[in-house]
């Protein structure tokens, strides 16, 4: 399986399962975590700013630190004591420390001054190195765990990007040492940031006890607003405790249905964005957890969205890429419903539809073709009755096909 960062593994859920996805809706986090910035430095120090000089028309700022704390100094240039004078002018007091780093010698190609609170500077110069190696890359991740809910917000936020930047395999070992109940605290508690709720609902299935599942099923079930960012991260770690019996619940909930129930128990209409989220879900399960719920058990799931013409032409897409030829003869009859009169949808049926012809299997030992399959040969047919009903779809949709 590629790595991927849990960024990665999650946002493929906000967008169509065939493109490159690159980050992930269950989490935030910045390009860059505090690790990989201060790995491009040189040096990493804690100064006592003394005083400073504002700019004038002719003259640029300047404010000067006394270095209280070497984090590390590559060739011991810099020692405990010594004064810096930074080339731009901070605000500051003789009570508040800054992180002072940057790549040699000269100060102009430092970063900016930034303040830091004790608790934060033990957790940036005492962080471990970024490592390549997956293993060491799973222990070093531990060291971030504790940070996730620290009250600064500059070590709570970095040790949550660090889960959201590692690739979703890295994290997958961690699930018997995950603070499991704190993780359920986490994600019921109003305070915790929306962003977070799709990623502790996804550590809440990695390491959850059946038990588990009815505090997630309630979440799922509830709502409390039209739109719940990280809703399908939730619905993701409810199926790893769950499985099939789950995926059904959510069928039932949120595909089979348009009523909802709301936090005051009254019935209400179900978002758009639920039965989307389930679709995420159903992508997530497929690519990184394949094992837990079997591949043809989630084409049946995802068939029941063929329906909706809100979501065909993603489903459709999903299912051409998932390799399932069952429905061509359902999507040829879609072809031509009043209710489907899409250019997407249509232009997705006939991607549907070559992709199909052009899965004809390995050829044989000897290098010969083998027989086209039977999918493929209905196919073949399939497109030669679209050309000529509506080339214009047709070849709109084989300009912009995927290879």
């Amino acid at each position: 399986m590629r790595m991927l960062p849990l960024l990665a593994v999650l946002l493929m859920a906000l967008v169509s399962a065939s493109a490159e996805a690159a980050f992930c809706p269950f989490c935030d986090a910045p390009t860059l975590v505090m690790a990989e910035q201060i790995q491009q430095c040189d040096h990493l120090v804690l100064g006592k700013w003394l005083g400073g000089e504002k700019a004038t028309a002719v003259k640029g700022g300047t404010s000067k630190f006394e270095v209280v704390e070497i984090g590390f100094s590559s060739g011991d240039k810099f020692k405990v004591g010594q004064v810096l004078e930074m080339p731009l002018y901070v605000a500051g007091n003789e009570t508040t420390r800054y992180t002072l780093m940057g790549p040699e010698e000269r100060l102009e190609d430092w970063h900016a001054p930034a303040e830091v609170s004790t608790d934060a500077w033990k957790y940036l110069s005492k962080m471990p190195a970024p490592v390549t190696d997956p293993k060491a890359q799973t222990e070093r991740l531990m060291y971030f765990l504790p940070y996730f809910e620290h009250p600064d917000l500059l070590v709570s936020n970095d040790a949550f990007a660090e889960f959201a930047a590692a690739p979703y395999d890295v994290i997958v070992p961690l699930k018997d040492r995950l603070p499991r109940e704190t993780i359920l605290q986490w994600l019921v508690d109003p305070k915790t940031p929306v962003t977070r709720i799709g990623f502790y609902g996804l550590m809440a299935g990695l390491c959850g006890q059946p038990e588990d599942a009815a505090l997630l099923e309630k979440k799922i079930l509830i709502l409390d607003a039209d739109f719940r960012l990280g809703i399908e991260g939730v619905m993701a770690g409810y199926l790893l405790i769950r499985g099939e019996e789950g995926l059904q619940a959510l069928e039932d909930a949120k595909m089979r249905t348009k009523v909802a129930t709301d936090a005051k128990g009254k019935e209400i209409p179900l978002p758009f964005s639920e039965t989307y989220a389930v679709m995420q879900t159903l992508r997530f399960m497929w690519t990184y957890e394949p094992d837990r719920i079997p591949k043809d058990r989630l084409k049946q799931s995802m068939h029941i969205l063929l329906d909706r013409p809100e979501l065909a032409d993603l489903v459709i897409t999903d299912l051409a890429r998932w390799k399932d030829w069952s429905i061509q003869d359902r999507l040829i009859a879609l072809y031509d419903d009043k209710n489907f009169e899409i250019p997407a949808i249509r232009r997705a049926i006939v991607r549907y539809v070559i992709q199909c012809s052009r899965d004809v299997g390995e050829p044989a030992a000897d290098g010969t073709a083998a027989a086209l399959p039977e999918h493929a040969v209905k196919a073949l047919a399939n497109l030669k009755m679209l050309e000529e009903k509506d080339p214009k779809t047709v070849g709109d949709a084989k300009r912009y096909l995927i290879k």
